[in-house]
């Protein structure tokens, strides 16, 4: 059986876990943290992610922690006019085979990692990081150093490094290229809705539309909590590397001065209903230019160590699980050698994370419009409405998962 050494312990590196798993390899994960757990508040998840959640078997858990919202609402932040709908919930699932899901990030880490636990064949290691690599003609040798500074030499058929943004693992592959500051900064709650006011409660994706800024907010935890999301331009004081970090209303309300009143409640009511603002500096990177940038030999990347995003497309968590589904696909093809088996891996994803990432940044822009391009924005919206919000493309595209592998 061959084996696979996995640099990262987050959802994309348990979700490839489970995936390399079933293709029939044996995975041994490194984590650098002491216990697995995820750091963040709400994720989305499209259709496409979701199908291959289902395909893994994993339907059940998730809909015990998930929501399933019926609709997708866009206003402007301004005066808090409806600018276009769209439908979720049943109408989604029809047309592309499984719903849009939105799930409190340590609630969808929780859920793999108990997958993952119940496998056999799959060793979870704490407290280890891979800090290096070289490639060996069978196979890879990568280092790992402890928490008490031990150094381990682990030899495996594969490398995979699914270990975010700051990647060693793609550091050594491609050379140290390093992330630059986008020049938004985000805001995160999650609030307890019970403790809002009723008018201030909802169980549908909102997202407003202001200059220079807009917000997300959305149900999680069976509607019980409300994720909320407020992202403005301008420079963090943080470096990249220090990306979670305390906020307060204070810091948040001059941001938000000229929205609309019920935005301005919202933000005073977090802090007053239990919840506690977090900031990060959104980070920075060209897209994905080739295949060779997220597998060469017998090293591959996932997720954000290959493909990071800015969120205003709300992949990032969705593009890491297809990954996941398109290695083990990659894997499974037992007439190819590991090397070919990577490289087939990253020609069937390389393109299409790129154009995500794209999009991610164009759908930034228009986000925070300002003058005759948010008046433009805004009727096209009044006018396509869901056509605008749907998009086959992605819904529907990605990874076909085989059920029951």
């Amino acid at each position: 059986m061959h084996q696979i050494l996995i640099a990262g312990g987050g959802i994309g590196g348990l979700a490839a876990a489970l995936a390399c798993q079933r293709a029939g390899w044996h995975v041994r994960l490194h984590e650098r943290a002491s216990a697995f757990g995820e750091v963040g508040a709400g994720v989305q998840l499209g259709p496409n992610a979701v199908r291959c959640l289902a395909a893994w078997g994993l339907m059940a858990p998730l809909r015990a922690l998930a929501c399933f919202p019926e609709t997708l609402q866009v206003r402007s932040a301004l005066d808090g006019a409806q600018l276009a709908r769209m439908d979720l919930g049943r109408a989604v699932a029809e047309r592309y085979g499984a719903a849009y899901v939105t799930v409190h990030r340590a609630d969808l880490h929780g859920l793999l990692l108990q997958a993952a636990r119940a496998l056999p064949q799959m060793q979870l290691h704490l407290c280890q990081q891979v800090t290096h690599f070289s490639q060996q003609p069978h196979g890879v040798c990568a280092q790992v150093r402890t928490a008490d500074g031990a150094q381990l030499q682990v030899e495996a058929d594969a490398l995979l490094g699914a270990d975010g943004l700051h990647s060693r693992v793609r550091d050594v592959m491609l050379g140290v290229v390093g992330e630059e500051v986008a020049g938004h900064v985000a805001y995160r709650a999650v609030v307890s809705q019970q403790a809002l006011p009723w008018a201030l409660r909802t169980q549908v994706v909102t997202v407003w539309l202001g200059p220079r800024l807009h917000v997300v907010h959305y149900p999680v935890r069976g509607g019980e909590w409300l994720n909320v999301v407020v992202i403005r331009e301008g420079q963090a004081r943080e470096s990249l590397r220090r990306w979670d970090q305390a906020a307060d209303a204070g810091e948040l309300l001059p941001v938000l001065d000229g929205v609309c009143t019920n935005l301005q409640d919202l933000v005073r009511a977090v802090p007053a209903a239990g919840g506690v603002w977090r900031r990060w500096p959104l980070a920075l990177r060209a897209a994905v230019a080739g295949a060779h940038e997220m597998a060469q030999g017998a090293v591959a990347l996932l997720g954000d160590a290959a493909h990071p995003m800015r969120p205003y497309l709300a992949q990032g968590a969705g593009m890491a699980i297809e990954d996941a589904m398109g290695l083990e696909q990659a894997l499974a093809m037992q007439s190819l050698n590991v090397q070919e088996r990577l490289r087939r891996y990253a020609l069937s994803r390389w393109q299409r994370v790129a154009r995500v990432q794209r999009r991610s940044r164009r759908n930034g822009r228009i986000f925070h419009a300002t003058g005759a391009v948010r008046l433009a924005r805004d009727a096209s919206l009044r006018l396509l409405g869901e056509g605008v919000l749907d998009m086959p493309w992605l819904y529907g595209g990605g990874p076909l998962p085989a059920r029951g592998r």
